[in-house]
């Protein structure tokens, strides 16, 4: 289901024939007619998902997969595959989990320093031969050191980026469904429900899941709760968030600034209220088209775990990182 070619995800595969005993077949489907998908289903014992998250994995399709044994998501983020219907059906579904941890813990910390030295104000004032040094005096500019930053989710991500942050000099408090009180002792971090943490933190960073649950989990009553000097960075998922209430909290100066590297919809068109809002306003908007965990290093770590896993299954083994079983 990869958008990728056949031979480019053959080649992958080519240098474990040896260790297999016998060669592994690709069949290439992705933009294929759904009949189609399902006949190549039936003969599949492996199916690799796709990491643009256009080709999704439905109840039907689940029950064509008469042999498969494993569903190997190259990617952190699976909301595009139904797991329950994947568990009824016995098909583990593992993702790429860890594999881009690092990559988006350094977008986030970038990005946060990026906001609060207004970095991308400077630059652009700069370049068109102004001088905003007393301007940016006035408008307030703060060191990461010494502050507060809030991360929502404590899962590898969230951990990387605590890490990160506290080697700035931050405090870390975390929100997540469990508590890891051997965590909290190893990286003197705090847990705390969601709306302490929004109240304290100068940095709130948002690294979960999409579920129903999660959907929208940052709103209008939740933006008005952070501090106004306070940012706020999603390089998650677009659905956690109210785009428009963030819109809106970014134009009445709620908080001080953001950045969004994913969207409800990819790519947003011009009447996205976050692509509005940088076009007419002067606002601490940083904008970016979804690479925080898609560089260079982090595509071959995805790579390497992906194709780790599916050769780890097809000699008998159990796969990593299961996210339905």
């Amino acid at each position: 289901m990869s958008p990728l070619p056949e031979s480019f995800i053959q080649g992958l595969f080519a240098p474990f024939k040896a260790k297999l005993g016998k060669e592994i077949r690709v069949i290439g489907v992705f933009g294929k007619p759904r009949e189609e998908v399902l006949k190549a289903l039936e003969q599949a014992d492996v199916v690799l998902g796709d990491y643009s998250f256009q080709m999704k994995i439905d109840e039907e399709m689940c029950r064509a997969m008469k042999k498969v044994r494993l569903i190997q998501q190259p990617s952190t983020g699976f909301d595009h595959i139904d797991i329950e219907a994947c568990r009824k059906h016995g098909i583990p579904v593992a993702n790429a989990g860890g594999a881009n941890a690092v990559s988006v813990a350094e977008y986030t910390v970038m990005a946060a320093l990026m906001l609060m030295k207004r970095i991308l104000y400077a630059h652009e004032k700069t370049k068109a031969g102004e001088w905003p040094q007393w301007k940016l005096m006035d408008m307030g500019t703060y060191d990461l050191s010494g502050k507060t930053w809030g991360v929502i989710g404590f899962g590898r991500i969230g951990r990387e980026v605590a890490k990160r942050a506290r080697a700035f000099g931050a405090k870390i408090l975390y929100h997540d469904l469990n508590r890891y009180e051997e965590l909290e002792r190893e990286m003197g971090v705090e847990h705390v429900d969601l709306g302490r943490l929004l109240r304290a933190s100068d940095v709130v960073s948002i690294h979960v899941p999409l579920t129903e649950k999660t959907r929208r989990m940052i709103g209008e009553r939740e933006l008005r709760m952070m501090k106004p000097t306070a940012v706020f960075i999603n390089p998650s998922r677009g659905e956690l968030v109210d785009e428009d209430a963030l819109a809106k909290a970014l134009k009445n100066r709620w908080i001080m600034g953001a950045a969004v590297d994913v969207y409800s919809q990819e790519p947003p068109d011009e009447s996205h209220a976050l692509i509005r809002l940088a076009r007419e306003s002067e606002v601490n908007l940083l904008l970016t088209p979804h690479i925080a965990g898609a560089n260079a290093d982090a595509r071959a770590r995805i790579i390497e775990h992906s194709i780790g896993n599916v050769i780890r299954v097809l000699m008998g083994g159990e796969p990593d990182s299961v996210v339905n079983m």
